[in-house]
């Protein structure tokens, strides 16, 4: 999902397995010593022709900024370089929107090699970016370690289906740290939004390029970043649709698909004492019809809500996030109305036990297009401190010492009014 998007210091819960009689899933924290792999994916199609970059031929600028790029490459970048539209001259589409052959294996730098590739190219045919996608999260494999896919176009696919932002959705939901930044030159706005889409879907980001220099940069700030591994890999859980089944979750992020008007639901073991933080956030990558929201619950094992947080939007936006915090002493003191519904579940309980909530995900989505798999991405951070009490009080909240407190204040009031009114209007009669 987009984004990511917290770091959340993972501590176990070392009585959970024992009192609930499952171990709970962690989030993995372990970085892999796979240096992270990237692949460029140039569009060699007819339209790169165009002679509209500084008077110059986007297929020429591109070279030229691939070479800069490769110049400046570290010696342990490991780096492919695929194309699409490079080859096939003919009108037989079916034959063309397989035109894709990767020109540079994924591994370290050559740049002799790299180069001499890239001279070679020459803009020919379709634009089939959608398979162009799956072949290059092939070339990249599933090592472990991060992934980044570069993608770099003039134009929409014309060889749907498969549909590139569909690719890039089905790539993303296989939870294996795969990225695809794209770039466009010179885009126009239909362009935009296909390369938009499929830059969401996968957590990456766009940009436009409508000169070398930026084309360049863009470049050069997309592979420095894919060398760069995130902190923190959110570990892959996958909540279920009730609650006596579901993950037992420690403190940590993890990560989940939700389908549209789903409910995803998790479980974590709350000690006395501590402090539930929860929050989760939902990358929308697809249109959604206006108004929809996110709702994350924390409920008790017979389905007494406990406490909620609610996101809502209206049109498009990137990220929807919603939080909770909660503690079991807090809530003792204050939810004596529900106690009988709690008695019967929890009379077996002993009073310093820890207690089990579910932990519930929904959503109000309904998709403009398609309500097709896979799921939206969620991000799902969990964090257990130490309880946050409110400050003590006098007492003054309750029952019929709050009703002395304020006869007493306004007998008080009462005389007070009355002694300065007095003395105003004596003195007033004298003068």
């Amino acid at each position: 999902m987009h984004k990511s998007l917290s770091i959340v210091v993972a501590t176990g819960l070392i009585g959970a397995a024992t009192l609930f009689g499952a171990a709970p899933a962690y989030a993995d924290e372990t970085e892999t010593s796979e240096p992270p792999r990237v692949e460029l994916v140039l569009d060699v199609s007819g339209s790169m022709r165009a002679a509209d970059i500084d008077g110059e031929t986007r297929i020429a600028v591109a070279k030229r900024a691939f070479n800069k790029v490769v110049d400046a490459l570290p010696e342990n970048t490991q780096l492919g370089i695929r194309v699409l539209g490079a080859t096939y001259p003919g009108k037989n589409k079916k034959i063309a929107c397989k035109d894709t052959q990767q020109i540079v294996p994924v591994g370290p730098v050559n740049a002799v090699q790299a180069k001499n590739a890239i001279a070679t190219l020459k803009p020919t045919g379709y634009t089939p970016i959608g398979l162009a996608l799956k072949k290059a999260a092939e070339d990249l494999g599933d090592t472990g370690s991060v992934r980044r896919i570069v993608l770099i176009t003039d134009g929409e696919d014309t060889c749907t289906p498969p549909d590139p932002c569909e690719v890039a959705r089905e790539l993303a939901a296989q939870g294996t740290h795969l990225v695809v930044d794209t770039l466009g030159l010179t885009p126009d706005e239909k362009t935009r939004k296909q390369l938009v889409c499929i830059s969401t879907a996968t957590g990456g980001t766009y940009a436009a390029a409508k000169s070398e220099e930026e084309l360049t940069d863009r470049v050069q700030q997309l592979v420095d970043r894919a060398a760069v591994p995130p902190p923190v890999q959110p570990a892959v859980v996958t909540g279920t649709a009730d609650c006596t089944n579901a993950p037992l979750l420690a403190p940590g992020v993890y990560t989940d698909r939700e389908k549209i008007s789903e409910h995803r639901f998790y479980r974590v073991a709350v000690q006395p004492g501590q402090e539930l933080r929860a929050s989760v956030s939902i990358s929308l990558d697809r249109a959604l019809n206006p108004d929809y929201g996110v709702l994350l619950k924390a409920a008790s094992r017979d389905g007494r809500e406990l406490v909620r947080g609610v996101d809502a939007g209206s049109g498009r936006a990137d990220v929807l996030s919603a939080g909770l915090r909660w503690s079991a002493d807090e809530q003792k003191a204050d939810a004596k109305a529900s106690a009988d519904a709690a008695d019967a579940d929890d009379a077996d309980e002993p009073a310093d036990s820890a207690t089990e909530l579910c932990l519930i995900v929904s959503n109000s989505f309904a998709a403009a297009v398609t309500a097709a798999g896979p799921g939206m991405p969620v991000e799902l951070s969990i964090d257990l401190v130490d309880a946050s009490h409110a400050p003590d009080a006098p007492g003054l909240g309750r029952g019929f010492l709050f009703l002395l407190v304020l006869a007493i204040a306004g007998l008080v009031a009462g005389v007070l009014a009355g002694w300065i009114t007095r003395y105003w209007v004596a003195t007033w009669r004298e003068n």
